[in-house]
């Protein structure tokens, strides 16, 4: 008798067969969202000085001629990567009053901002808005538009808001780091200095404690100073609206 087939074999009209082995797992296909949601996070993890199109790739584990099929270049790569962004701001509340929607809509823009911290400057540094960043803006001056706010009201409401309709602000100077003496008795001769010349400005840089890692300047708080801002601007915008304000006389 011949002998029994070794495990893991069997007999098909004589012949013996290995079982099949596992297939080797697919690589899932490279596409322009995965590029760019690559880069997000890239970008979120090391910076966006560190993002390159080499970098990317090897983070995909492709070449990167493999990149360049869906994105032309690092700056296409950019304005995809705010469109991911800007594309993920919480969408409008329906039903809501246009205050109330307005408000909601910009602070969600700011969350998503600062969820991602390189997007701020990314967006200031394009010379035209991307199509996500423009049915942003449209969806903004839409609710203004149905509010009940006339065209040349929401026009110079847009110019007032800035770039805070998008949840950041610019503000007139970034202090260079380190530009402070260290030494206490030099900051405090500084401090004088500054006194003497320009008192109101002392004045003010000494009523708060100071945090050097505010923005909008040491020793405040970002979010209130944002908010505090944008609802000045809004009872303002409100106001004008309930006077029925035209900028031609």
């Amino acid at each position: 008798m011949p002998p029994p087939p070794a495990p893991g074999t069997e007999h098909i009209e004589g012949e013996a067969h290995m079982p099949e082995q596992p297939q080797e797992r697919r690589r899932t296909p490279l596409s322009r969202d995965r590029v760019l949601r690559a880069a997000v996070a890239f970008a979120d993890g090391a910076g966006i000085e560190a993002l390159s199109m080499r970098g990317l790739a090897q983070e995909l584990g492709v070449v990167p001629m493999a990149l360049y099929k869906h994105v032309a270049n690092k700056e296409e790569l950019l304005d995809g990567m705010v469109e991911v962004v800007v594309a993920g701001i919480e969408r409008q509340v329906p039903g809501a009053d246009w205050r109330s929607a307005v408000r909601a809509r910009i602070l969600g823009a700011r969350r998503a901002l600062l969820t991602h911290a390189w997007a701020a400057p990314v967006i200031r540094s394009r010379t035209s808005p991307t199509p996500a960043v423009l049915a942003y803006l449209d969806s903004v001056i839409g609710t203004f538009r149905a509010g009940g706010f006339s065209t040349d009201l929401t026009h110079h409401v847009m110019h007032a808001l800035g770039s805070r309709v998008l949840g950041f602000t610019e503000e007139l100077f970034d202090a260079p780091a380190g530009s402070a003496p260290q030494d206490e008795r030099e900051q405090a001769a500084a401090h004088e200095a500054m006194a003497g010349r320009y008192p109101h400005v002392t004045e003010l840089a000494r009523a708060v404690a100071h945090d050097r890692r505010s923005v909008v300047g040491q020793g405040c708080d970002d979010q209130f100073e944002f908010e505090f801002a944008l609802d000045l601007l809004l009872d303002g915008f409100e106001r004008l609206h309930g006077q029925g304000w035209t900028s031609t006389p």
